[in-house]
């Protein structure tokens, strides 16, 4: 089997799940109680926040752990965006553009900003779209489903110069572990998910200035100092710190050999049967085309059968029904392109004789398909 579909999940890191086992059979307790082993935890814990924060910002953010990027995405949405109006993007993951259109049906004015034929937001636009009434902005960093690298830290200056009362936020989802950055002291909240750089799925962390005062998102034991409550995933969290530290450890080699299969995969691609989405200068991790004519997710599927797994977008949009991804058609994709979006997604873990492999058999695929139909 030929993994390529990264982006949605990574397979966990062995070492660090091999390390974290004893937060599941020995260290299983309560991080919360008073015994000894409990608050020994509890020190663990806070230890983990610190190594996880320190990966890209100073000590002048506090990290909530949360249960995904998702619940990240949307403590900030409905905790930030509470009065005026919210600023966005068409091209935001679906946790915060479907979290800005339900603060739409709570009476929030919501305006979306265009994007760039990459994916990326027009930043003259969403400025301009900032007033004195703007609670917030959320800008995503890098686009889930085309990989155009958003300057978040730029945007955010941007922002607080036009209105410095207003917060700003960025899913940090394809960005974390992926490519090199530190957070600007204007960024106000940055949500981050594990399962995406070899941590597990169900836990993910909203990193918020310490400055900023916000509602809880969960009521409850009083936990994450009070804004999200529930015992915490131990194990999960030891999870997502091994994971990061191992990944920044080697961000740059990582970064250097997905752009080499990043190359190679568009190398062997038939330049006559598929065209790039996604920008030369994204983030290297994703490799967006376009089969025109053809359905990506007949592809998808028929690839699957070749032992070759890849994406037709974002995994989360999946359950979406319609045709289309309303991301790719915002960049001014033609619907004869956009039907025949793959989404290719690496991971350190691929090799270039696999990329390339799996190339050769979708150019196969598509010629077959284009045949068929001719």
């Amino acid at each position: 089997m030929i993994y390529l579909d990264n982006a949605a999940t990574t397979r966990p890191d062995k070492q660090c799940l091999e390390e974290a086992e004893q937060f599941l059979y020995e260290n299983y307790y309560n991080p919360s109680a008073l015994y000894a082993e409990g608050y020994n935890l509890h020190l663990n814990l806070k230890e983990a926040r610190k190594n996880i924060l320190s990966c890209i910002a100073d000590e002048s953010f506090d990290l909530v752990i949360t249960s995904c990027g998702t619940e990240a995405d949307n403590h900030a949405l409905f905790c930030g965006g509470r009065r005026g109006n919210v600023v966005t993007t068409l091209g935001e993951h679906s946790a915060v553009f479907s979290a800005a259109n339900e603060l739409k049906q709570r009476g929030i004015e919501v305006r979306f900003a265009p994007l760039n034929a990459d994916g990326s937001v027009d930043r003259q636009k969403i400025i301009e779209l900032v007033d004195n009434k703007t609670s917030l902005v959320s800008v995503i960093h890098v686009n889930n489903e085309t990989g155009a690298v958003n300057d978040i830290n730029a945007i955010a200056r941007e922002v607080k110069a036009k209105n410095k009362n207003t917060l700003f936020h960025s899913d940090g989802v394809q960005a974390f572990g992926k490519i090199l950055f530190r957070l600007d002291k204007c960024v106000d909240l940055y949500s981050v998910s594990a399962h995406k750089i070899g941590g597990m799925k169900g836990t993910g962390a909203l990193f918020k200035r310490k400055s900023l005062v916000i509602k809880p998102f969960i009521y409850g034991g009083g936990q994450e100092n009070g804004l999200r409550s529930g015992t915490e995933n131990v194990f999960g969290i030891k999870m997502f710190e091994l994971a990061a530290k191992k990944r920044y450890a080697s961000i740059k080699n990582c970064y250097q050999q997905v752009t080499r299969l990043n190359e190679a995969m568009w190398k062997t691609l038939d330049k006559s049967l598929f065209t790039r989405i996604s920008p030369e200068d994204g983030s290297p991790y994703i490799l967006t085309v376009g089969a025109d004519g053809v359905r990506g997710e007949t592809i998808l599927h028929e690839a699957d059968d070749l032992g070759i797994i890849i994406g037709t977008g974002s995994a989360c949009s999946s359950n979406d029904k319609k045709r289309y991804s309303r991301v790719i058609l915002a960049c001014g994709t033609d619907e004869n392109l956009a039907d025949g979006i793959l989404r290719l997604s690496f991971s350190p873990e691929n090799t270039v004789e696999e990329v390339t492999e799996a190339a050769k058999v979708l150019n196969q695929l598509v010629k077959d398909r284009k045949d068929i139909m001719a």
